[in-house]
């Protein structure tokens, strides 16, 4: 009888859209589907890369992936401007990584001057949402920034061979980048977005509000998997990183390396464990709000809670 009623039950298929190309950055989950965190789970995730967090947000929205990795600032002006349907379920970043890549034979040391500079760009990053008051508190008229729209992988190779003058990256991806650079015979210099006092948060896990109702178990199994990989990266970076280069071969195991301590500074901190891991304190959470809406002209007393829900975190 057994037998014949077949398996009690099917995992449930996940696709997991990330917001960038698939660096280090990246590893816990990358490594994490091979090491098996979402399968202990009862779910078989599929990882694909992403094309900046804007876009990312819109493939949620549109229901062409079921979880998402993406910037809250980027989540918030989507909701708050044509009401996406999508929650974030999950802080990763507690602060913001934020930055410009710039080559150290260009000249351009701080924000100040970039006045006529070309800068490149994807589609909906979220760069793009904060530079603008970067560049006002630095001194600089956002308004004479040239933004040039490009393809993430292509952006470095454009900024090491000039043909851009600066590039949005998170700050972990300078180790990888730099090393490319070098070979070249330059180096890339980091202008952190925090310098100019952005201590806001940054990426986490996002879904769709009616994914969140209709099957709250899924979520929290989704939730729970994703914590288990992060930490356990955290504990195991080697084997993290070989198998996510597994994975993603053309990432060198090196620069895995690089990109993923980089990153665990900014999931596991003193704030998190302040906080609990994945959920906001709401002093930071209210700044946030502030300087994203500030940044795009959002309303002031808009009610940033509707584009957050941690029900869920373990």
């Amino acid at each position: 009888m057994l037998l014949a009623a077949g398996p009690l039950s099917a995992a449930d298929e996940v696709h997991l859209q990330t917001d960038w190309i698939p660096s280090g950055e990246h590893a816990m989950y990358f490594g994490g589907w091979t090491k098996g965190f979402w399968k202990d789970q009862g779910i078989d995730i599929t990882i694909t890369r992403g094309y900046g967090s804007g876009d990312t947000v819109t493939k949620i929205a549109g229901g062409a992936a079921d979880f998402g990795i993406a910037d809250l600032g980027a989540l918030i002006t989507a909701r708050a401007r044509v009401g996406v349907p999508v929650k974030q379920i999950m802080q990763t970043y507690t602060h913001s990584p934020h930055s410009l890549f710039v080559l150290k034979s260009s000249g351009i040391k701080t924000f100040q001057g970039l006045e006529g500079k070309k800068i490149g760009i994807t589609p909906g990053n979220s760069h793009r949402v904060y530079f603008p008051k970067v560049a006002e508190r630095a001194g600089t008229d956002p308004s004479k920034i040239v933004w040039s729209n490009s393809d993430a992988s292509a952006m470095a190779a454009l900024l090491i061979s000039k043909k851009i003058d600066a590039a949005p990256f998170f700050a972990m991806h300078h180790y990888y980048q730099n090393k490319a650079a070098k070979q070249a015979g330059e180096e890339i210099m980091v202008l952190p977005f925090v310098k100019a006092g952005f201590a806001i948060y940054a990426t986490g896990l996002i879904a769709r509000e009616d994914l969140i109702e209709e099957n709250p178990d899924l979520v929290g199994r989704f939730l729970t998997a994703n914590k288990n990989a992060m930490e356990w990266a955290r504990d195991n970076r080697e084997e993290a990183c070989q198998l996510h280069v597994e994975r993603v071969p053309e990432v060198a195991m090196d620069d895995c390396m690089g990109s993923l301590n980089a990153t665990l500074t900014f999931v596991f901190n003193d704030h998190s464990a302040a906080t609990g891991l994945g959920r906001h304190d709401p002093e930071r959470m209210a700044f946030t709000y502030e300087v994203v809406a500030d940044a795009q002209d959002l309303d002031a007393g808009w009610d940033y809670s509707q584009a957050v829900d941690h029900r869920y975190v373990p």
